[in-house]
C-alpha cells in the first residue's frame, strides 16, 4: 500500500511554511521603495541594507543546522518562529535608517533559523518512500507565498499608500503561522547519535554536498536581483509605471505549474533532469526579460522564470537531503539554504552596486551569465557527483 503523504502534520507544516514566507515576501517589493522614499537612501545603500538580511541568515545557518540536529526540532521551531515574527513589529517602530538597518540584519538571523527548523520538521513527517515528491509539493508553500505576498503587498500599497499596513499584515500572517506550527504533530525518528562525537565541519555544513552547493550559489545569484529590483526595473527600464505586482502573480502561476509538470520526474527521482530543464527555461526567461523590454515579454518571462525556479530550487533541496543521512537532515537543509542565501545575498548587494555604476539591465545580464555557468558546471560535475554519492534512506 502506498504511504500517505498528505497527513495532518504535513498539511500544518505546509501552512506554517506558507505563512512564514508570505509575511517575508509581503515586504520584499516595497522595502527598496520604502528606504528610498522614507529615509532617502541611495541604491547602493539600499542593496547593502537589504542584503544584510540574507547575509546574517547565511552566517547563522551552519549553527542552525547543528541545533536542529541536536535539539527537539518542534520546540526549536516554535521559539525561532516567534522571534521571526516579532521583528515585523520592530519595523513599524523604527524611526531612523540605522535602527531599521540593525533590525533588518537581526531579522535575518531569525529567518535563517526558522526556515531550517520548519523544513526539517516537514521532511521528518514525510514517508521516506515519497520524500522527493513531498519536498516538491512542500516547495509550493514558498511558491504560493511568493505569488500572494508581493501581489498583496503592492495592492495594499497602491490602494492606501501606507507602508504600515503592509508591515501589520506581515505581523498578523506570522502570528497565524506560529499557531499552525504549534499544530504539527511530530513523529518519532531514529535516535540522533548522542555519544560524544568530535565537533567537525560536517556537523555545520554538509561537506558531501559542497560541489552542488557551489553550483546552486551561482544559479541563485539571479534570483536575488530578480525578486528585489523587479519593480524598479519594470518602471525605469521597461516603462511600466504600474502593474509590476502582476509580475509576481504570473511568476507564481509558473511556480505552481512547475509542480504539476515536474511532479512525475521528482517522484521518479530524476532530479538531474529536473534541474537541466529548469536551467534551460531560466536562460530562455531571462533572455526575454532582459533583451525584449516590452510589457508582453516582461509578463511572459515572469511565467517562464516561475516555472524554471519551480523546477530548480526544490530539486536542489532534494539533492542535498538525499546526499545526507537521517541525522543530518538539519545540516542538509542548512547547507541548501546557505548556498541559496549566499547567491541571493550577493545578487542583492551586487545588483544595487552594478545598477549604480550602470543600470539594472547590466545587473540582470550578470545574473544570466552566472546561470549559464552554473548549468554548464552541473552538467560537467554536479549530475554525476550526485548520482554517485546519493544516500536515500
Amino acid at each position: 500500500m502506498k504511504d500517505k503523504l498528505l497527513t495532518p502534520a504535513y498539511i500544518w507544516s505546509f501552512l506554517s511554511s506558507f505563512l512564514m514566507f508570505f509575511s517575508f515576501y509581503l515586504l520584499l517589493p516595497i522595502l527598496p521603495l520604502y528606504l528610498i522614499t522614507q529615509f532617502h537612501a541611495g541604491k547602493s545603500l539600499v542593496g547593502i541594507i537589504l542584503s544584510s538580511y540574507t547575509i546574517t541568515a547565511l552566517f547563522i545557518r551552519p549553527f542552525g543546522g547543528y541545533l536542529v540536529d541536536s535539539l527537539p526540532r518542534k520546540g526549536l521551531l516554535i521559539i525561532c518562529y516567534c522571534l521571526f515574527v516579532a521583528f515585523f513589529g520592530g519595523y513599524i517602530l523604527a524611526t531612523t535608517l540605522l535602527v531599521f538597518a540593525i533590525l533588518r540584519a537581526l531579522h535575518g538571523v531569525a529567518f535563517g533559523m526558522v526556515t531550517i527548523s520548519n523544513s526539517t520538521v516537514a521532511i521528518d513527517v514525510m514517508p521516506a518512500s515519497r520524500r522527493n515528491e513531498g519536498i516538491g509539493y512542500y516547495a509550493l508553500s514558498t511558491n504560493l507565498a511568493m505569488a500572494a505576498g508581493p501581489t498583496a503587498s503592492l495592492f495594499l500599497f497602491d490602494s492606501f499608500r501606507n507602508y504600515t499596513y503592509v508591515f501589520m499584515t506581515s505581523l498578523i500572517a506570522g502570528i497565524i503561522g506560529i499557531i499552525c506550527a504549534g499544530m504539527i504533530k511530530t513523529v518519532p525518528i531514529r535516535s540522533i547519535k548522542k555519544n560524544k562525537e568530535p565537533i567537525s565541519l560536517d556537523r555545520f555544513f554538509l561537506v558531501k554536498g559542497l560541489p552542488c552547493a557551489l553550483i546552486f550559489t551561482l544559479i541563485s545569484f539571479s534570483y536575488g536581483i530578480l525578486t528585489t529590483y523587479v519593480a524598479i526595473y519594470g518602471a525605469d527600464e521597461v516603462g511600466l509605471l504600474t502593474g509590476t505586482g502582476m509580475f509576481f502573480a504570473i511568476f507564481s502561476m509558473g511556480l505552481v505549474s512547475s509542480r504539476l509538470l515536474a511532479a512525475g520526474l521528482m517522484k521518479a527521482g530524476k532530479l538531474n533532469k529536473v534541474i537541466f530543464i529548469g536551467v534551460s527555461l531560466m536562460i530562455a526567461g531571462y533572455g526575454m526579460f532582459i533583451f525584449l523590454k516590452t510589457a508582453l515579454s516582461f509578463y511572459f518571462s515572469a511565467f517562464t522564470l516561475g516555472i524554471s525556479y519551480g523546477y530548480v530550487f526544490p530539486a536542489f533541496q532534494a539533492v542535498f537531503v538525499n546526499l545526507a543521512t537521517h541525522n543530518q537532515r538539519g545540516t542538509a537543509n542548512s547547507s541548501y539554504y546557505i548556498s541559496g542565501d549566499l547567491g541571493i545575498g550577493i545578487g542583492v548587494l551586487a545588483g544595487g552596486y552594478i545598477a549604480d555604476l550602470n543600470n539594472y539591465t547590466t545587473a540582470y545580464i550578470t545574473g544570466l551569465g552566472l546561470v549559464i555557468l552554473g548549468g554548464i558546471l552541473y552538467k560537467i560535475i554536479g549530475a554525476g557527483y550526485y548520482e554517485k554519492n546519493k544516500t536515500i534512506e
